[in-house]
């Protein structure tokens, strides 16, 4: 367990991927010094503050404040006995209230980089939600093909599935990416790979090849999220 609050506020925003700016802006905060002096533990959060950080953070408001998960330990902060806060908010962990919107967008416009997300090829888009922060040019996708449909059933994006992109992510070893050709700005959806210092574009389904990453490709984003269709809950 970290020792401070403010350590495991930097904990678990960075577990998230997030910065300081993000997550003040996903708590509703006008400036990220907020987040700031909370991790340097310079300033002392409210117990509004620590609930909303949690909410963001899909945790719960006790992990922050350093409680036992039975919470025997917690007492009055601030005033205030939040057990029966804390217990409430146990169900709101498990489904968060807070939740961002994000426009699905054609696999013409991702492959186009930049002008992907741009708001006048994107205006009239439909926007599908997530409690997941993708950025502030986060968009979904629609899984097209076989290409990610793994066989063995598990990890598995059959086609209708929506995935949700976060540009401004950078991506690691077995995290899931959209790429693009660069001459030709055919996008992709593949499980990123590396093996011996080379990337590889990796589809889950083994008939279809695997890509070497090379000059001739661009990382468009890094899967952050995703839906089922609904065919397969029927």
């Amino acid at each position: 367990m970290k020792k401070t609050i403010g350590s495991r506020i930097a904990f678990y925003r960075r577990l998230r991927k997030m910065s300081q700016a993000q997550l003040a802006e996903a708590c509703g905060w006008a400036s990220q010094s907020r987040i700031g002096n909370y991790e340097r533990d310079t300033r002392e959060p409210s117990v509004d503050d620590v609930m909303a950080m949690a909410g963001v953070l899909k945790i719960s408001p006790a992990v922050l404040l350093g409680f036992d998960s039975d919470y025997t330990s917690l007492t009055a902060v601030h005033g205030r006995d939040i057990r029966t806060e804390f217990d409430s908010n146990v169900e709101v962990a498990l489904q968060p209230t807070r939740s961002f919107l994000y426009p699905e967008i054609s696999w013409v416009q991702a492959g186009s980089a930049m002008e992907a997300v741009d708001l006048s090829n994107v205006a009239a888009a439909p926007r599908h939600s997530s409690d997941v922060w993708a950025g502030e040019n986060g968009f979904w996708l629609r899984v097209v093909g076989a290409s990610m449909t793994n066989p063995a059933g598990a990890n598995s994006f059959p086609e209708g599935s929506l995935i949700l992109v976060a540009p401004d992510i950078e991506p690691r070893h077995g995290q899931y990416v959209v790429a693009r050709m660069i001459d030709s700005n055919e996008a992709t959806f593949k499980q990123l790979v590396s093996d011996a210092g080379d990337l590889y574009l990796k589809p889950l389904n083994p008939l279809f090849p695997m890509k070497a990453v090379d000059n001739t490709w661009e990382i468009v984003g890094t899967v952050v999220d995703g839906k089922m269709p609904k065919s397969i809950f029927l």
